[in-house]
């Protein structure tokens, strides 16, 4: 068949095209302006939270033409929905079909009919939910496909279920019935409560415990509460005593006291009731505590255990410890046990090459090693930027994408799930403005939306300066990256200006408010930090003291020039602190600098697995994105080729001589 088009198809598109270039106006006008209703809208979201149905049902009629009425109509369904009938859910459905409010209480739905067990409407519904990214959902489909067709499903749903952080019902569901139709093993049930264990979670403990027998929760819950006496011979009080729950209580022990779990887990009758894989997981969560601390003793921790038995958290921890002790044999080792997804992630892809490649490997290894690079090797992204550089080439800003034509802009425009999203981010509704954003560039067909809708999508995000969405849109192209799009550099007059004053790089400016706020101006954490840069109140105020910056309150941080003084400062502070490390520098930001002063003791260690062992899974994740995003920043800025090893260095004691520039750093 010819793909060349029509006369036809060419005249149809060019009349689509006009039709929406002559529509521009209009919808920009509907993006840019308040509308009669916007302060309807907030009273209704208002209603929504206090569950007044009431109000929603009295004046939601008055919305009707506005372009957030679905989403105030979805308010008003969720709220009625444990009493709907399957026909006003349908008829919700129906009337705004394609939308993501459509798609969303779908999803609502299929949950409550999950816990009622509507098998047969649950089955109907769910072909028809686009989204599929519930993990509960997707348990009770799972189940629902084992019952109708006796599929093996088993392993999909403990997969699911250990993913889940909370105790949901869905998985913990499915779980419970696969096993007492012997298709799933009890030991899955004890994996999951040992999880909770080891996590902190006593509501996971407490539900997978009690799905084995009801009668052992309130043991499992004075267990966690305190594993020591559990396991004390004197205290006969807590019973029963098993050796899967004497599992969970030196689970718990572990993971709050490692030396009292290692001399408990001594003791001769553990050794001889307890299984290998059940001592085995113990002692893994006794090596992830140790490589935690950044225990030299870590390593030895791990060795009583079998790798088999081992978490992949615990095996990732595994490869930390062995990083930081230079034993590159023992990180290919842990890497290649690894199941496969957990492997072929890029941060242990990369370091599996350079395991291969290590002194004293078969020097045809470097073959196999460049195969492993080339698979994550990226501009964007911390270890796809290395990969690269372990290629031997630098790293640089892609070609831009071919320009977005006028149909394509218009296309973008005129698309109405994008131009809800966009006035309800205009009235102050972010978080719902980002949920229907998100969901119009899924598109929730294979691939998601194409890629030339994507740079559309992400344009008109940035002509709107919404530079979280402008962001997160352009990086999800994956043959073409607009790094105009993914690394923008607003506030720019302000930024130079400041880097300059006072010496810092302006790019490691930009890369650490691309990952703090993505350029939202009223940013504000669930810990309290504000602004473009997200400073805390007590920092901004000695920053404020230090800098001479008289006059100085607590709302004048949401001001963007004060936010950039203060930020720029606190972070040449803390780069000064550091000898000039642009990733304890990074560290120090996001936790503190007392910290990274405690991180850097130890070996020397290059910066990459010195920032792999950090301890906090928010901060290593931080300090990795920091560095990569100021390496692209600066290829952006400079037109020419970067090294993010140069910037990264190395990291280790600080010498005894060394003179501290700010030891009164906060």
């Amino acid at each position: 068949m010819s793909r060349t088009p029509s006369r036809h198809t060419t005249w149809m598109a060019g009349i689509f095209a006009g039709l929406l270039l002559s529509a521009l106006p209009a919808a920009r006008a509907q993006i840019d302006t308040a509308l009669p209703g916007d302060k309807l809208v907030l009273e209704l979201r208002e209603a929504f939270r206090k569950g007044d149905t009431r109000t929603l049902g009295q004046k939601l009629p008055q919305l009707d033409g506005h372009p957030l009425q679905p989403l105030a109509a979805y308010w008003d369904m969720k709220l009625r929905l444990e009493w709907a009938s399957a026909d006003d859910v349908r008829a919700f459905t129906e009337r705004y079909a394609g939308s993501y409010y459509e798609d969303r209480l779908r999803n609502d739905w299929l949950l409550l009919l999950g816990r009622r067990g509507d098998w047969a409407t649950f089955a109907t519904e769910l072909p028809r939910f686009r989204m599929n990214d519930d993990r509960e959902v997707q348990c009770y489909g799972l189940l629902v496909q084992h019952q109708n067709t006796g599929a093996d499903v088993a392993e999909a749903v403990r997969d699911r279920w250990m993913a889940q952080k909370e105790a949901d019902e869905g998985c913990s569901r499915a779980a419970r019935e696969l096993t007492g139709a012997g298709k799933l093993p009890a030991l899955a049930t004890w994996h999951r409560a040992r999880q909770g264990m080891e996590r902190g979670r006593q509501r996971v403990v407490a539900q997978a415990v009690g799905q084995l027998n009801p009668e052992w929760v309130a043991t499992a819950n004075e267990i966690y509460a305190n594993p020591a006496r559990y396991l004390d011979d004197k205290l006969t009080a807590i019973r029963p005593r098993t050796k899967e729950l004497v599992t969970l209580a030196l689970v718990r022990l572990a993971a709050t006291d490692v030396e009292d779990a290692i001399a408990e887990l001594g003791k001769a009758r553990w050794r001889a009731q307890l299984t290998a894989e059940e001592r085995s997981w113990v002692w893994g969560v006794i090596g992830k505590r140790s490589a935690q601390k950044l225990s030299d003793e870590a390593l030895d921790h791990f060795a009583q255990a079998r790798d088999e038995h081992l978490s992949d958290e615990q095996r990732a921890w595994k490869v930390r410890a062995a990083l930081r002790a230079g034993h590159w044999g023992l990180v290919r080792q842990t890497i290649e046990g690894m199941r496969a997804e957990q492997r072929d992630e890029p941060a242990w892809t990369y370091w599996l090459a350079r395991a291969i490649q290590a002194p004293g490997n078969n020097p045809q290894a470097s073959a196999q090693a460049r195969a492993l690079y080339e698979r994550i090797a990226s501009h964007s992204g911390f270890y796809e930027q290395l990969a690269i550089e372990e290629l031997g080439q630098k790293i640089t800003a892609p070609p831009p994408p071919a320009p977005l034509t006028a149909e394509e802009r218009a296309a973008a425009l005129g698309h109405p799930g994008l131009l809800r999203a966009l006035h309800a981010l205009r009235v102050g509704l972010r978080s719902e403005g980002v949920r229907e954003w998100n969901y119009s560039t899924n598109l929730h067909i294979p691939g998601g939306m194409p890629e030339r809708e994507l740079l559309a999508a992400a344009q008109l995000a940035c002509d709107r300066a919404i530079w979280d969405r402008c962001i997160n849109t352009s990086e999800r192209t994956r043959t073409v990256a607009d790094f105009s799009q993914r690394y923008p550099t607003p506030f720019r007059e302000a930024v130079l200006r400041r880097s300059a004053d006072i010496g810092l790089d302006p790019a490691y400016v930009y890369g650490l408010i691309r990952q703090e706020s993505r350029f939202v101006m009223d940013a504000r954490s669930h810990v309290g930090a504000s602004g473009l840069m997200q400073v805390m109140p007590a920092t901004a105020r000695w920053t404020a003291r230090k800098i001479g910056l008289d006059g100085f309150q607590p709302h004048h941080i949401n001001d963007k020039e004060t936010n950039i003084a203060i930020g720029t400062a606190y972070l040449k502070f803390a780069l000064d602190d550091f000898e000039g490390s642009m990733p304890m520098a990074a560290a120090a930001y996001n936790a503190g600098p007392g910290r990274p002063r405690n991180w850097r003791n130890g070996p020397l260690l290059e910066a990459a697995a010195w920032a792999e062992s950090i301890p906090f899974d928010e901060t290593r994740d931080y300090v990795k994105k920091v560095l990569a995003n100021t390496t692209s920043y600066a290829a952006l800025l400079t037109g020419q080729g970067q090294s993010l090893k140069a910037r990264l260095g190395w990291v280790g004691p600080r010498a005894a001589t060394a003179q501290t520039v700010n030891r009164d750093l906060p």
